[in-house]
């Protein structure tokens, strides 16, 4: 009998460590959209808003990434579940369920927003050459020819890897934040939300915001999700994958304020430029701060560069029923790739205009995102309530409550935002 017992047991760990390797092989199958995004997210515009919420405003913000985070989370997985429920794209959908004027204005948003945003990439490009010596006016058509050809004519996906395999300069931060001796005790402060009645600071709080959800993501993610394949059986992978996503995108925004806010804002060093911002890893790197943090700046734009054109295009031929694929070439899906290469050169044109700010031009799109993203959450938000499109996949009334209050909050915070910027004009305040 013991022995029978024995050999019982033994199967009984054997059949739960298969169990858990399949479970491990199915999550591992699953895991990329969510945190492709994440990682991404972390462009050039991301590492701006995140360096300039340190270093204007210390540690009073980090309140603000966690509620974006959690909302992050929230957002994510649940534009993956109408992509994995449904089989189709958000562009998609929104047509379907409310025509093509509503398509259109969604498509308008995102296309506003994306074309600021590729037109920051670009600026991150240029900022980052001329800090090794090199002018934007080489570095940029360059960058702007390489990106079109890798997609239209090349492997983009091996690019990606090696793209995605660079972003580890960002552990520079993780070290420099620990090298900068932060003030922990005003961190933990920083984590309780507060509020200033001032432009600059409810500018940068919109940024955050705004760098954190963005539209481009939502209809990233959930086209991923279909391309993959992925259905109803693995939403419980799916919400790993986008919550995965979320928290190493925050990872890397902490780090980027705790470092910039003990180094910049502690010191009262000024953060005007992209060189002064730079200048936050200067504890680690020393002289060679500019340099290192120009490697991480240029990774980010370039990665940025071609999936933002890419999801504009990919929503945009989706909403009106038009050829979409990098694999089609550019005669088989003209549209496609015309609306890819006319973001390139719009967003490589703007950077080329002499006097233009290139820190001001990588922050535009984080202010005008976090204004310009309810508008495709209401959408979201209707969609995955629709119990026709979702049946019992719809969403649950704890979800409901993240997405409608963080949809509201951006609502009022930006009319708090533009009825200050209008009395700070007038004098007022």
């Amino acid at each position: 009998m013991p022995g029978d017992e024995r050999e019982a047991a033994s199967t009984t760990l054997r059949g739960r460590g298969s169990r858990l390797r399949l479970r491990a092989t199915l999550l591992m199958a699953v895991m990329g959209p969510g945190l492709i995004t994440g990682i991404v997210n972390n462009d050039a515009t991301g590492i701006a808003g995140y360096s300039l919420a340190g270093a204007k405003f210390g540690y009073s913000l980090f309140w603000a990434l966690v509620v974006s985070t959690l909302a992050l989370g929230v957002v994510q997985e649940l534009v993956a579940r109408m992509g994995a429920v449904t089989g189709k794209g958000l562009a998609d959908l929104i047509r379907e369920q409310f025509g093509v004027r509503v398509a259109l204005l969604a498509m308008l948003t995102l296309l506003l927003v994306n074309s600021a945003t590729v037109v920051a990439e670009f600026a991150g490009v240029a900022a980052a050459s001329e800090i090794f010596g090199l002018s934007r006016y080489a570095s940029v058509p360059l960058a702007a020819a390489l990106v079109f050809a890798l997609v239209a004519y090349g492997s983009y996906r091996k690019v990606e890897v090696a793209l995605l395999s660079i972003s580890l300069v960002y552990i520079t931060y993780f070290v420099t934040g620990f090298m900068a001796d932060p003030a922990w005790p005003k961190v933990a402060r920083g984590m309780v939300p507060g509020f200033e009645l001032d432009v600059a600071y409810l500018t940068i709080l919109i940024a955050l915001i705004g760098t954190t959800i963005t539209p481009w993501e939502m209809f990233y993610n959930q086209a991923s999700v279909v391309d993959k394949g992925l259905g109803k059986r693995e939403l419980r992978y799916i919400a790993v994958d986008s919550y995965a996503g979320a928290a190493s995108m925050a990872v890397i925004a902490f780090f980027i304020m705790l470092t910039t806010a003990a180094t910049l804002w502690t010191n009262g060093r000024p953060a005007g430029n992209v060189e002064e911002v730079a200048q936050a890893l200067h504890p680690l790197a020393g002289d060679l701060a500019a340099e290192l943090f120009a490697v991480g700046l240029l990774n980010a734009a370039l990665m940025a560069m071609a999936v933002l054109p890419l999801t504009t295009a990919y929503a945009i031929c989706e909403a009106f029923g038009w050829e979409r694929s990098v694999n089609r070439g550019v005669r088989e899906a003209p549209a496609f790739f015309g609306i890819f290469g006319g973001l390139l050169a719009v967003g490589a044109l703007a950077v080329l205009i002499p006097g233009l700010p290139l820190l001001v031009l990588i922050m535009i799109p984080n202010v005008a995102g976090g204004i310009l993203l309810p508008i495709i959450l209401v959408l979201a938000l209707k969609l995955v309530n629709d119990e026709h499109i979702m049946g019992e996949h719809a969403n649950t009334p704890r979800q409901n409550i993240i997405g409608v209050v963080t949809t509201a909050g951006i609502v009022v915070l930006t009319a708090v935002y533009l009825v200050v910027l209008f009395l700070t004009g007038l004098g007022i305040l």
